[in-house]
């Protein structure tokens, strides 16, 4: 697509249309009251978010992009002065409430940004049948994929069993006050299931409560913590030390819902969650990968603190899955910052059958610490013919070669191939 045409999650002056995807910070960086640059398409809800958020925001600026159907733009080249017809189609992301996926189509080609996503069996059977729908008429040239977990190190169940585990961590402590962490939008659906599991109100800042009522949950939270021992708090205020604050007054403890492990070393005491749901089906000694995985996803950090795997971003599997269902010539990752970062292509290029060099994967604290960089590659049927050809030249060395083949030793991670380790 010719550049100064549109903009997605990105809010310098210089194109025509801007495009939305979710109202999280960091997509919205460069946005405030006073921008005013052209009009800016996302869905309903994002929308009904802007005045709370951008206090002044011309609202007259905002084009609601109704969900599964298409829609079309005249935009004019820069080059050619001639009208460039798009039509695009939003796509519930599944991430936070509001956020959905641009898929785009003209005379350029056909490309999916998928912004935040969480592609998992809770994604609605609307958005799948839409999408590959749309896709099976319109193939998608490049996929802009959300890679924050683009890494096999990544795995962890659905938000529905995630649920579930914080749920039974509460009712393991029926003594004990407890605090979730949370950001100023998303994990609402965690909030409302574990209400209605537990049969209980949720306390959340008087910030939170505005964006909740604008949500449409009116009567599941509140801001008297007389009603309730749950309460969900800024993610940053949450900590090692506001919990043994906490504990000097009443028995408490933290609950932080993510899919990155925040801290690096886990608690060495007991970390059985006694007396839950979860524990007291995994006394027999013979355990589902399902449970195993499930247990996974609990963590104590601390006496008073516990981690668990609940993430509104997409794991390695769940990547790779759509990434199947997509089929795209190419794709982009539009996560760069993250710590797990890794280039979808070095995974997953072989579905489209691209051919990626040595680049530097950036592991985890600890793995790092082991090895200090790695370089991988995509592994496709032309990689493994080459490399037999290499391993049969290296059969007919001398014993040096031989000596220097021990020193190559590959290792693979799935679909990876690591070809160097410094």
């Amino acid at each position: 697509m010719e550049s100064g045409l549109i903009s997605v999650d990105r809010w310098r002056n210089g194109s025509q249309a801007y495009f939305l995807t979710h109202m999280h910070s960091d997509h919205t960086r460069g946005l405030s009251g006073g921008w005013s640059q052209g009009p800016l398409y996302c869905s309903r809800t994002t929308a009904s978010l802007f005045p709370s958020r951008f206090p002044g925001f011309d609202l007259s600026l905002l084009r609601v992009v109704p969900l599964f159907s298409w829609t079309s733009l005249s935009l004019r080249s820069n080059s050619s002065g001639s009208t460039v017809r798009l039509h695009l189609m939003a796509i519930d992301a599944h991430h936070c409430p509001g956020s959905i996926m641009f898929l785009f189509r003209g005379d350029f080609g056909c490309f999916l940004y998928t912004g935040d996503f969480r592609w998992d069996s809770d994604a609605s059977d609307e958005a799948r049948t839409t999408l590959v729908a749309a896709i099976d008429e319109f193939p998608v040239d490049i996929l802009y994929l959300d890679n924050t977990y683009c890494n096999p190190i990544y795995s962890f169940p659905s938000r529905q069993v995630a649920v579930q585990l914080v749920a039974d961590i509460i009712a393991s402590h029926p003594s004990h006050d407890i605090i979730i962490a949370v950001d100023s939008l998303g994990k609402e659906d965690l909030l409302v299931h574990v209400s209605r599991i537990l049969n209980i109100k949720i306390w959340v800042w008087p910030e939170r409560l505005r964006t909740m009522h604008l949500l449409g949950f009116q009567d599941i939270f509140t801001t008297d913590t007389s009603l309730t021992r749950v309460r969900a708090v800024p993610r940053y205020s949450f900590s090692i030390q506001t919990l043994e604050g906490l504990n000097t007054m009443c028995p408490t403890i933290g609950i932080m819902p993510s899919g990155l492990p925040w801290v690096k070393r886990p608690f060495k005491g007991d970390d059985k969650l006694s007396g839950s749901f979860l524990t007291a089906s995994m006394k027999n000694e013979t355990v589902s990968a399902k449970k195993e995985l499930e247990a996974a996803a609990v963590h104590k950090f601390h006496d008073y603190m516990y981690s668990v795997h609940y993430s509104d971003h997409s794991c390695y599997e769940e990547i790779g899955e759509f990434i199947k269902l997509v089929k795209p010539k190419s794709m982009k990752g539009i996560v760069v910052s993250s710590s797990s970062y890794v280039d979808p292509l070095y995974y997953f290029g072989r579905i489209c059958g691209a051919n990626q060099p040595p680049q530097v994967l950036l592991m985890r604290p600890d793995i790092a610490e082991e090895f200090r960089a790695v370089r991988i590659k995509s592994y496709s049927a032309s990689d493994k013919t080459r490399m037999l050809a290499k391993e049969k030249r290296w059969k007919r060395d001398s014993h040096s070669s031989l000596k220097r083949n021990k020193k190559r030793a590959r290792i693979q991670v799935k679909c990876a191939k690591i070809l160097e380790v410094d």
